[in-house]
């Protein structure tokens, strides 16, 4: 049977991120540093996850003719184990040449499920938005790690964050900004960091009325403080 470019990259998938280091989560990141561009202030705490992530960033059209963020969804994978080698610096990379490599009408649960079925590296948990719990308007991101790995059937596994610094992504206009958060809610971690992105970043236009859209993107996020730990 000849193979499809679907299994294909599955298939590459698995070799590339399935590295016999990510079969066991919760490697010693204790002494792991961020490194930061000017703009982000450093975390104050040690790290508790590290984790790289692949999903979409959605949008609406606004009257105005651009777009206008609702949101995320990302599936994020630890990447602990893979810290001091040479694929951690890459590893978002790899994640988003696979993913976006992928027909359009391949949606991110697709692919997450495709990478299950490979026997991928251990899952958190994941990202997504909710109602502002502190407003009770507009849209906060959430960190969710309640259903996956060590911390599965903890109800404090989470964590929802405020925005509290943003550069532009280092590499270009092409990746979404690279940002610090602060915890708002849930045990999960104090501060979170999204670095290292690549894709996310909508088109500069466009006609009011249009449909919402869905970018790839990837990114690392690392996780500090809070008091749900994996084992």
């Amino acid at each position: 049977m000849i193979a499809t470019p679907l299994s294909l990259i599955v298939i590459a998938a698995s070799v590339v991120l399935a590295a016999p280091s990510l079969t066991t989560s919760g490697c010693d990141i204790s002494n792991a540093e961020l490194s930061l561009p000017p703009g982000l202030p450093p975390p104050t705490s040690s790290p508790s996850y590290i984790s790289v992530a692949i999903g979409v960033q959605n949008y609406t059209c606004a009257d105005t003719g651009a777009y206008t963020s609702v949101g995320a969804v990302a599936e994020l994978f630890d990447i602990s184990c893979l810290l001091g080698t040479p694929v951690f610096d890459h590893i978002q990379d790899l994640a988003f040449n696979i993913w976006k490599a992928l027909p359009s009408k391949v949606t991110a649960e697709k692919v997450i499920e495709l990478l299950h079925l490979a026997k991928t590296p251990t899952t958190l948990g994941q990202h997504y938005f909710i109602t502002n719990p502190i407003t009770g308007s507009g849209l906060s991101p959430k960190w969710d790690f309640t259903s996956q790995g060590a911390t599965k059937g903890n109800p404090d596994a989470f964590v929802v964050g405020a925005r509290s610094g943003g550069v532009p992504a280092p590499t270009g206009p092409q990746d979404i900004d690279w940002l610090f958060l602060t915890g708002v809610q849930g045990q999960l971690a104090d501060q979170i960091y999204r670095v290292d992105t690549r894709g996310g970043q909508p088109p500069a236009t466009c006609t009011p009325g249009s449909a919402p859209i869905s970018v790839k993107y990837a990114s690392k996020y690392w996780l500090f403080g809070g008091s749900v730990h994996q084992s």
